[in-house]
């Protein structure tokens, strides 16, 4: 592409010098160790890394044109911008072709049940015979390739060329995860949503947000762009879970048309008569004036509220109701998320990602409802994180558990011990187990249980990996429980 055309877009600040009409580009880069010949290079300032501070290394690799914010002196010209992070989204959007205007796209946001979401979505439109992408916390995936993943929601520019990716691999439908620091940081400026959903907002990235007020705004942000135009060939939705109290306050906020779901409250999707067993929930859904059985594999009544936010959002998406609830009925979760483990023992083991207060109190009001007799809670917090929920955590685990063991999770560069002394500190002494090594704390439970005894492990769901300092080992709740259960037998 003609980098006199890729910049035509930008409201540009001033030039280092005069950019030939014949200089092309072939590759957009934040990163140097990404350049190639003939790249465009732009100098983003991140937590750790200054980009402009890099520059002259981009040119040492192949970079011919940079877009910076601040004083530079490099070989190549220089297009001064006033926020490199926004030029980089305008210049993605534009250099991979609009690539989520030629794809649907929903996108999902909230604290809990945006990878189930997805993942219900994916299989629905899946079995509708669509080719699929889901982007989000586990991984990326375009049709039935699989690509690791940093952040729940990547940059602007990988995000782009993911979307570029799937239009060329024939998607037709991208389910993705919106995080609230995604939102606040531009990643997904430039993405065309056609529908967002909103599942709920409890307490969890403080140490980011600060406040409620500002992750509930954050939260917000991604129905602010869904636009303010009505286009009868492309109609935007909103779909908001109404038994939440920010999604009640999103209602006069939103220019699109909106799909309300809930199970409290009297909602567009409303599900009452909840049955939950140890082999799936059964509820009657309310549209229209219309009853319709379901029965879901899945346990517990979090997930009927995330089934009614992927029933609402592949609706508006034009799926018909009796072939979104067929697929309802056959899918069985999603890794990492009240996964049972099977094994040769005659108690039930449960492996979650719930790591916020009101996650863990959605699943352990689950495994409640199923249990017949005692209920083991493993759980910790993670380091350089929301210090303030740890106490609340442990509150959680003991009000609703009959026997706990507090134990680490990502400690990342904080102390373990610390992490587990602010967890217990308004807990007495003698009432809990804490054991520090996850991994002898899954095996004490495990050696623990007793027949139809009820085991939960908390937090890290669908990780294959525990951060100790600033590195990963690998570490998996799934085989942890295989393993100590093999042992015991």
């Amino acid at each position: 592409m003609k980098a006199i055309d890729l910049i035509a877009p930008l409201i540009i600040k001033g030039l280092s010098s005069d950019i030939s009409q014949e200089l092309s580009i072939s590759k957009i880069a934040q990163d140097t160790r990404e350049i190639e010949k003939n790249s465009l290079f732009i100098c983003i300032q991140g937590a750790l890394q200054d980009g402009h501070k890099l520059a002259r290394e981009a040119v040492d690799r192949g970079a011919v044109l940079i877009i910076a914010s601040k004083k530079i002196t490099v070989s190549v010209p220089v297009v001064y911008v006033a926020d490199t992070t926004k030029a980089m989204a305008i210049l993605a959007d534009y250099f991979y072709q609009h690539p989520s205007q030629r794809l649907r796209v929903i996108g999902v946001t909230g604290t809990n049940g945006k990878t189930t979401v997805t993942h219900l979505l994916d299989q629905i439109f899946r079995n509708n015979g669509e080719t699929t992408g889901v982007i989000g916390t586990m991984y990326r995936r375009i049709g039935d390739k699989l690509f690791t993943t940093k952040n729940t929601t990547p940059d602007s520019l990988t995000l782009q060329r993911t979307l570029s990716e799937m239009n060329e691999a024939g998607v037709t439908t991208c389910s993705m995860e919106v995080s609230s620091h995604a939102l606040v940081q531009g990643r997904v400026w430039g993405t065309d949503f056609d529908v967002a959903i909103f599942t709920n907002l409890s307490q969890d990235h403080l140490e980011y947000h600060h406040t409620m007020e500002e992750y509930a705004h954050a939260k917000e942000l991604l129905f602010s762009q869904l636009g303010n135009s009505y286009k009868s060939n492309q109609p935007k939705y909103a779909v908001l879970n109404i038994d939440d109290s920010v999604g009640r306050s999103y209602q006069n906020k939103i220019a699109a048309q909106i799909y309300s779901y809930g199970i409290e409250q009297p909602a567009d999707f409303r599900a009452i008569e909840l049955k939950t067993t140890n082999k799936g929930t059964s509820f009657t859904l309310l549209f229209q004036e219309k009853a319709y059985p379901v029965h879901m594999q899945m346990i517990g009544k979090f997930n009927v509220s995330n089934a009614l936010a992927a029933i609402a959002a592949a609706y508006a998406s034009g799926i018909e109701l009796a072939s979104i609830i067929d697929s309802m009925e056959k899918i069985k979760g999603v890794r990492g998320r009240f996964e049972v483990v099977q094994g040769a023992q005659d108690f039930t083991a449960i492996v979650d990602y719930a790591h916020t207060p009101d996650g863990l109190l959605n699943v352990l009001d689950a495994v409640n409802e199923i249990k017949t007799s005692k209920v083991y809670c493993i759980v910790g917090c993670g380091g350089d994180r929301d210090r303030t929920k740890r106490p609340i955590m442990a509150e959680v685990a003991m009000s609703n558990s009959d026997c706990v063991i507090f134990t680490s999770d990502n400690p990342r560069t904080e102390d373990p011990q610390d992490i587990l002394d602010e967890m217990v500190v308004n807990l007495k002494v003698g009432t809990y187990q804490m054991i520090l090594d996850r991994k002898k704390a899954i095996q004490a439970a495990v050696n623990q249980a007793t027949t139809n005894d009820i085991i939960l492990i908390a937090g890290k769901g669908h990780e294959d990996y525990q951060i100790i300092g600033t590195k990963k080992h690998h570490f998996d709740d799934v085989e942890e429980v295989e393993e100590a259960i093999k042992l015991k037998n």
